[in-house]
């Protein structure tokens, strides 16, 4: 037997007797670790049609989040400055993320880490990964310009944003170089990573709700570059104005799905599970 192999059977048996009965104490990173690859397992057992509609779901979910954004930028952009107001929108930002993440619904960012752990412990293939990548990118994109095109609509017939809001807030977005986008979108994938990770760690809905919250509200606040729903404020201020070109769109929405991709994969999936494999005792040594 190969000492890789050998390595992996260890590996399989301490997260066998990751032990999650006791309700009282905290999970252990095991614990945590095994729930997250089961988790993960179960999505590539699920069939494409069940993945694409999810995801679907999720894009459109998300859109909740733009239509806050986007409804409390304009009732007080004459009374607060740009920036200001920029920052204050960090609190109602995560709305979407609640409902997607509470609604169990696949959202390609908080999935990234999760999906990627069952490839790092040689369950699923390196394809298969990018193959279900791609389907939970697609349901998540053709949501939200469904909902975000909805949205163009309504908001003006509702009074309760227009137009100049809209391009306001896709060129917020979309105003930096491709460099600054995808560091940014990596910091927020990594945030992204670990809310998957804490959202396994915590046991009841108002802990849930509060770590979503935090994060999601850190991301928003520091603009950082999340693909999903920045994929709604720069399509469509692409849709109502000149100032974003499909180009513009395309290069923002390329760079920040592979920094999500690397932030959740890399920072979250890869260091978590090689922390845990370098605390597994090797079968010679014993340590």
């Amino acid at each position: 037997m190969s000492e890789e192999k050998e390595k992996q059977e260890n590996v399989d048996q301490e997260l066998e007797q990751a032990d999650d009965s006791e309700i009282s104490q905290a999970k252990s990173h095991g614990e945590i670790l095994k729930e997250q690859i089961c988790e993960g397992q179960e999505i590539y057992k699920r069939s494409i049609s069940s993945i694409l509609l999810s995801s679907f779901t999720a894009g459109l979910e998300i859109g909740f989040s733009y239509l806050m954004l986007c409804s409390i930028f304009y009732f007080y952009s004459d009374s607060l400055p740009e920036e200001s107001l920029f920052k204050i929108l960090a609190f109602v930002y995560p709305l979407g993320f609640i409902l997607v993440v509470l609604g169990q619904s696949l959202l390609f960012t908080e999935q990234t880490s999760l999906l990627t752990l069952p490839v790092l412990n040689q369950q699923r293939s390196l394809w298969s990964l990018l193959r279900l990548w791609g389907l939970v990118i697609a349901g998540n994109l053709i949501g939200g310009y469904i909902i975000g095109i909805v949205l163009l609509w309504i908001g003006p017939k509702l009074r309760i944003f227009d137009h100049e809001t809209v391009i306001a807030i896709g060129t917020h977005v979309a105003n930096f170089d491709w460099n600054v986008i995808l560091v940014s979108a990596i910091l927020a994938g990594w945030l992204m990573g670990l809310l998957s990770w804490l959202i396994t760690s915590s046991k009841d809905t108002i802990s849930r709700i509060v770590i979503i919250f935090i994060i999601t509200a850190t991301m928003a606040f520091t603009g950082l570059h999340h693909s999903i729903i920045g994929n709604i404020e720069v399509f469509s201020a692409f849709l109502v104005g000149p100032e974003i070109t499909f180009t513009d769109y395309l290069v923002v929405q390329s760079v920040a799905l592979l920094g999500n991709a690397i932030g959740g994969a890399f920072f979250v999936a890869l260091l978590k599970y090689r922390a845990f494999v370098f605390n597994v005792p090797d079968s010679k040594t014993g340590y």
